[in-house]
């Protein structure tokens, strides 16, 4: 049985500028070095050891896979001891396996260096970091929430570029030891991370009504879980193939490469916007505005994005849509369940999202062989509608703050 929801608190005033601006910075190297790593290091991986694209990829998939089975026991770890002990293992880790990946002659070489990238994404990206937030601030922490994420958004415009500058002058071994050099000085970035106790867990709530209520938390997770699994899975498999899917518009490859740059636009200004204004809402209202961007975005691609208009719009809208979400994704937990307890319940709830996810990219491709551009888009588009009406539904029974 999950704990009840508490009322929002303050922030905790631990939880200052210095943390936020080292957490971001640490967003930022994260999803650079690591879940960034494959697009830049993958083609020159397989052209140099003989491998075919699929056995590249399949390291990614592997640590994916990784990231899920790990994220309940990641979440007891910061549940139990805060973020700073499991936030600086994750740097470790990631190193490591960066340094694997770099000293891969064999394939068992290389999948040991994305085994240890996995749990390094676990330990370290935006999951560990919004527990770490949460155990430090409880229910106040959205907007420190927002505010890194704004760093994280710039991770893919910053390392690839850094990849391939790397890649052209010290060769993609010599890359990837630069990224674990990266790493390892990253994971000083989580001593600003207070030591000591967190939020106290909520008092027990009263024997009367107990089941009831214990109901409605488990229609909330179910909800909740249904949404963070569509937004990771959307985030995973679309991601992976936009360019392919803006290319399948008409677009030529160039066109296609600056259509896409409209993503980053729509993602920093979606998350701009969360934090300037967007904590005059609750995270599960707040949670509708993605949700209804996406829709918005595929129904563009599919009306229109044979214009340059439209596909401009597909591109903005799916990244503030993409942006947006992450935040809300984190921070919904705050108002469904005891912050106190936020690690454990958001890893055992993620896990099946972060697994699911992992298949993401293969199942798209299988859905552009088969179905075709549009039809991959329609898939989309309706995964995107059922994301809407979880989000409405759940939005629907926390009206003014009650659970219908």
């Amino acid at each position: 049985m999950l704990p009840p929801a508490t009322p929002n608190a303050p922030a905790a005033p631990r939880i200052g500028a210095r943390l936020v601006v080292c957490l971001g910075l640490s967003q930022l190297v994260a999803w650079g070095t690591m879940h960034y790593l494959i697009a830049v290091f993958g083609p020159p991986i397989g052209a140099e050891l003989g491998w075919s694209a699929a056995l590249v990829q399949g390291g990614f998939s592997l640590a994916l896979v990784v990231t899920g089975v790990s994220s309940a026991w990641a979440g007891r770890w910061i549940n139990a001891r805060g973020g700073r002990q499991a936030m600086m293992a994750g740097c470790w880790c990631g190193a490591a396996g960066c340094a694997l990946l770099a000293s891969a002659q064999h394939v068992p070489l290389y999948y040991g260096g994305w085994l240890l990238l996995g749990l390094g994404m676990r330990l370290a990206q935006y999951d560990a970091a919004f527990a770490a937030l949460a155990f430090l601030g409880g229910a106040g922490v959205k907007r420190a929430m927002s505010q890194i994420t704004l760093f994280g958004g710039f991770a893919s415009t910053v390392f690839w570029p850094l990849g391939q500058a790397l890649a052209d002058a010290l060769g993609w071994r010599g890359g990837l030891w630069v990224y674990a050099a990266l790493l390892v000085l990253c994971s000083g970035l989580h001593r600003a991370i207070p030591a000591g106790g967190g939020v106290q867990p909520a008092a027990p709530p009263p024997a009367a009504g107990a089941a009831p209520r214990a109901a409605a938390r488990g229609l909330d997770t179910w909800l909740y879980g249904l949404i963070a699994m569509l937004v990771l899975v959307m985030q995973t498999g679309v991601a992976a193939h936009f360019l392919a899917l803006i290319r399948g518009l008409g677009w030529s490859a160039q066109t296609a490469v600056t259509l896409a740059t409209l993503l980053g636009v729509g993602q920093f200004i979606g998350r701009g916007w969360v934090v300037a204004w967007g904590h005059r809402y609750d995270a599960i209202r707040l949670n509708l505005l993605p949700s209804s961007f996406l829709v918005c975005a595929y129904a563009m691609a599919l009306l229109a994005g044979g214009t340059l208009a439209g596909a401009g719009a597909f591109a903005f809208l799916y990244g503030a849509g993409n942006g947006i979400a992450t935040i809300t994704r984190g921070a919904m937990p705050l108002l469904l369940f005891d912050t106190a307890h936020y690690g454990r319940i958001v890893g055992v709830v993620l896990r099946p999202a972060i697994l699911l996810s992992a298949a993401a990219p293969v199942v798209l491709a299988v859905a552009l062989q088969r179905l075709g551009n549009a039809g991959t888009l329609g898939l989309a588009l309706g995964a995107s509608l059922v994301l809407l009406a979880a989000s409405s539904w759940l939005a629907a029974r926390h009206r003014g703050g009650h659970t219908l």
